[in-house]
């Protein structure tokens, strides 16, 4: 009878061609240690470079190694959940492919996992070779984020942690069409443990999140665990239709009780704008929500596998 596997490694990968030979001999190097089977997912998301081929290569010469291949590029976020949904294992680490995060974390998550914790996840300590501007973007996001939901969701931690098979089994029936993977492991809740450690430079290429994926991310975070900017745009209405009840009320006191001449224009254009611009930004806000709303009521699927290989079934 063949042994049931034990850990699932799922790394989604874009356009990794650079370093992925690299990722591959680390994980592998560290996943010889654990005292069990294992298999490792590679997602790949719409590569355009020789990604693909390497990972048909990988595959051909280890059987541990398994690949779904999207049809096109559908982000990050959903193909860290396709690998979740494929996996088999009692255990799921997920890691990005650039080795930011080092392998060799997995060991003492495993060791945390063993002690009882059902989710284990790396926080950071330290960002090197990344910019002040991303730096200090990440910071505020996550901090913004905190004190937006009412969702415990750690500051200053990614994608990168193990979570017991329980938890994704539940992860598995939130059907949500912009995945926010972290927030959803944090809504889910169990027993978890927050693992520090100082984050490596990229071994190779560029950074797959620039600000407009980063963007992206952020209000998939927000908008999916927080109606605070609904509120916040209800609340500087109210703010805005006090001040100009305010202002109205002193032009016609001006116009009934003194003989200046209400010039007004310059004021009036002022205001004109001032609102005109908080209306705008309320109204982009109820836009973010109706549009996710309008994905949901969709139902399509959340990807579409080209090719899957390596596995037997999918669970």
């Amino acid at each position: 009878m063949k042994e049931a596997t034990l850990y699932s490694v799922v790394v989604p990968v874009y356009n990794e061609e650079e370093v992925l030979t690299q990722t591959y001999e680390r994980l592998t190097s560290v996943l010889a240690k654990l005292d069990g089977d294992y298999e490792l997912i590679f997602v790949n998301d719409g590569s355009q470079d020789k990604t693909i081929s390497i990972l048909q290569h990988l595959q051909f010469q280890d059987s541990h190694v398994k690949y779904l291949d999207f049809s096109r590029n559908f982000g990050h976020q959903v193909a860290i959940t396709a690998g979740v949904d494929y996996a088999q294992g009692e255990a799921i680490i997920v890691i990005d492919a650039d080795l930011q995060d080092p392998p060799e974390l997995i060991l003492e998550m495993v060791e945390k996992w063993q002690e009882g914790y059902q989710v284990v996840y790396a926080q950071r300590l330290k960002r090197k070779g990344e910019t002040f501007f991303k730096k200090w973007s990440a910071k505020m996001f996550y901090r913004t984020l905190h004190k937006l939901t009412e969702v415990d969701i750690p500051m200053d931690t990614g994608d990168f942690r193990l979570m017991d098979h329980k938890v994704c089994q539940e992860l598995r029936k939130l059907n949500e069409k912009n995945p926010f993977v972290r927030g959803l492991v944090s809504w889910v809740g169990f027993k978890q443990y927050a693992l520090q450690y100082e984050r490596d430079e990229r071994a190779a290429g560029e950074t797959k999140y620039p600000l407009k994926k980063m963007l992206k991310l952020s209000l998939d975070g927000i908008t999916s665990f927080s109606y605070q900017p609904l509120r916040l745009a209800s609340f500087a209405g109210i703010g805005l239709s006090i001040i100009g009840f305010c202002y109205m009320i002193v032009v016609i006191c001006q116009a009934l009780f003194t003989t200046t001449v209400v010039s007004g224009w310059s004021s009036m254009i002022v205001l004109q704008l001032l609102f005109s611009g908080i209306v705008l930004i309320i109204l982009g806000m109820t836009g973010e929500y109706i549009g996710r709303i309008y994905d949901e009521v969709k139902n399509r699927p959340l990807y579409i596998v080209e090719e899957a290989r390596g596995f037997e079934e999918k669970k």
